[in-house]
């Protein structure tokens, strides 16, 4: 390569060492590769170079601006990657500090999703439920095969679950659909009776005005001797209606179907169409799925569906709180929008109990 190509690439290495941001950068990459650029007046010289030295001077003209072109975009991912730590760094927050003294009252709230969590404890703590939790990363035993989910059903497929890579076994672990795999860790782990609420995450592959990839459900699953369909209507019953706070809301219980239970039922309660107030106004509205735990589950988590009996059912958490609210669209509970939240934050000082209400 000839002196002044070396000059040229040893120039430029300097140049971009020296370049302490990404504008110093672009302007090396433009006095260099740029329309006016050094090698570019190269490149177009070549016209007047003797025809015996054209076609050598062309090969070391091209290896060089090979050259230069992956110098100059190493350097300006390592000036990004250098803008990023510093930007961390720099608004990097401890988040276990108490408030500051000078911040102005009632600045901090309760978000809507937390504020749903704490009724569904109280209320159904009430009812002698515990909370039970598990992991996000699930199985695919512990997700679908144990709750009775065959390989074929639709719910497996890659459109509607997160798989993750898969182990040594060959199974993909899931980024669970629902919190009913906790109810399989909870049978297995624990002897009958049994009598728990599953609040937690879960992933599904979707996403619009009222649904989210993540977003947050509830499961309940009870487990003893003789329990029937009454036992799992009044629990219900008696949660809605005070979790909305209308002690005559109409519930309507409808047959369906759930791989995980047997009989399903499908729980509506009374809604007005046209104002979208909860109540008795003539219509219905789906609020949750529920049903008797299928005997198939009961054994697959090693108890004798002849002795033990149970009823389970799940919901939205994000859903029966924009209906106790009339919040029309679900994306703003992921958007940190500070006038949405502090319009629906509820006050931390006064935690949701079943003396004063929820």
């Amino acid at each position: 390569m000839s002196d002044d190509l070396q000059a040229l690439r040893a120039e430029t290495a300097e140049l971009l060492a020296a370049a302490a941001d990404l504008r110093a950068w672009d302007a090396v990459r433009v006095a260099t590769l740029g329309r006016s650029g050094r090698l570019t007046g190269l490149l177009k010289g070549l016209g007047a170079v003797p025809a015996e030295q054209r076609k050598e001077r062309g090969a070391a003209l091209n290896r060089l601006k090979g050259e230069l072109e992956a110098a100059i975009e190493a350097r300006r991912l390592a000036l990004e990657e250098a803008a990023l730590d510093a930007r961390l760094a720099a608004e990097r927050l401890d988040v276990t500090l108490p408030p500051r003294p000078a911040a102005p009252a009632g600045e901090g709230g309760i978000h809507p999703i937390s504020r749903t969590f704490e009724e569904l404890v109280a209320l159904f703590g009430a009812q002698g439920f515990s909370v039970a939790e598990g992991p996000d990363i699930e199985s695919d035993w512990l997700n679908f095969s144990a709750l009775n989910i065959p390989d074929h059903h639709p719910a497996r497929q890659d459109h509607d679950t997160f798989y993750l890579p898969a182990g040594p076994d060959g199974r993909r672990p899931v980024l669970r659909t629902h919190t009913s795999p906790v109810q399989a860790r909870t049978m297995l782990s624990q002897e009958p009776p049994i009598r728990v609420i599953v609040p937690g995450r879960t992933w599904r592959a979707d996403h619009d005005a009222t649904h989210s990839p993540m977003f947050h459900q509830v499961e309940g699953l009870v487990i003893d001797r003789h329990i029937h369909l009454g036992h799992l209507k009044g629990c219900l019953i008696d949660f809605l209606r005070a979790f909305f706070g209308i002690a005559d809301l109409p519930v309507r219980f409808r047959a369906s179907y759930f791989p995980f239970t047997e009989p399903s039922m499908e729980v509506d309660i009374g809604w007005n169409r046209k104002t979208g107030a909860l109540g008795a106004g003539g219509d219905w509205l789906e609020i949750l799925g529920s049903g008797m735990v299928h005997p198939k589950v009961l054994a697959n988590c090693g108890l004798d569906p002849r002795e033990w009996q149970g009823f389970a059912f799940g919901m939205g958490i994000e859903r029966i709180t924009m209906l106790k609210h009339g919040m029309p669209d679900l994306r703003p509970f992921y958007e940190s929008d500070l006038r949405w939240l502090r319009h629906w934050a509820s006050d931390p000082l006064s935690p949701p109990s079943l003396a004063e209400g929820v």
